[in-house]
């Protein structure tokens, strides 16, 4: 893992951008267990949506220079067109061979970009990637956090992710995820599990466990920003929802969907610090 000082120069604050949602909704109930998505969620996502990305000049440039730090001879917008397309092929073949909505390794697509396979790969795209995706804490993280580790409550995570991303928690908070209070047991990846959300996978994965420590389904509480991938889902498995809508850049609400317009979560919060008294 690189060290905060050698990322510490795409460490930039960023602020929410405040959406038109208000709160709202209730939880019935004890809660005993909290699970968490990450990006728009816990932590800001400057791009919001990867899939849209267009990188501006200062991006290209800044691209330019990490490509010659790292000896990697090629044009920046052609290699990401390169990786868009080996990810869509990879997850073509993921899908062909029964996974419904695959998740990709980033660390190894970029080896067969750059047909490189040391260390330096995962450094390479640890830095591609908060170049061309800046991140920074939800304002209050720290406090919600904290408020979950004292009132006794599980807290994991499930969420899209790659190699990198526990990688926030270490230069942000200076600690781990199981350092600052998430069960070691309920930290689920996409990259890992080979499954993505809006898959139900990783949420049926989490429910095993927590059944086994007798946690029921309907005292668990999942908060994310998305309604197809967070909220349906969660939903889906007998989870309670928590929409996070309090970034413009990645509240999902999915409104010219038809498969969602009766779908609703439990309470919806536009700061982390609405959800401490639902603790």
């Amino acid at each position: 893992m690189l060290s905060k000082n050698a990322v510490a120069h795409y460490l930039k604050p960023l602020s929410p951008i405040p959406t038109n949602i208000n709160p709202s909704g209730t939880i019935d109930g004890v809660l005993r267990c909290i699970l968490f998505d990450i990006y728009g969620t816990l932590f800001i996502s400057e791009t919001g949506e990867i899939s849209t990305l267009k990188l501006n000049s200062d991006k290209l440039n800044t691209i330019n220079r990490l490509l010659a730090k790292y000896h990697i001879r090629k044009d920046p917008n052609r290699i990401l067109e390169e990786v868009f397309e080996a990810i869509s092929n990879k997850h073509k073949i993921l899908q062909n061979s029964g996974i419904n909505v695959p998740e990709i390794q980033i660390d190894r697509i970029w080896m067969d970009i750059t047909g490189r396979s040391d260390e330096s790969v995962r450094d390479f795209a640890t830095e591609f990637e908060l170049i061309i995706n800046p991140v920074s804490p939800m304002p209050h993280l720290k406090k919600l956090i904290t408020a979950c580790r004292a009132s006794g409550l599980l807290m994991g995570i499930i969420s899209n992710a790659q190699f990198y991303t526990e990688y926030l928690f270490h230069w942000f908070l200076g600690s781990s995820p199981e350092g600052l209070g998430f069960h070691k047991d309920m930290l689920f990846y996409s990259y890992i599990s080979g499954h993505a959300k809006p898959s139900q996978y990783m949420f049926k994965s989490a429910s095993a466990i927590l059944n086994k420590m007798g946690i029921a389904e309907d005292s668990v509480l999942y908060v994310g920003n998305d309604m197809r991938n967070d909220i349906w889902t969660g939903n889906e498995v007998g989870f309670k929802t928590a929409l996070f809508a309090g970034d413009a850049r990645s509240l999902k609400l999915r409104k010219n969907d038809s498969t969602y317009k009766d779908i609703y979560p439990d309470i919806t919060v536009t700061d982390l610090n609405q959800l401490i008294k639902f603790l």
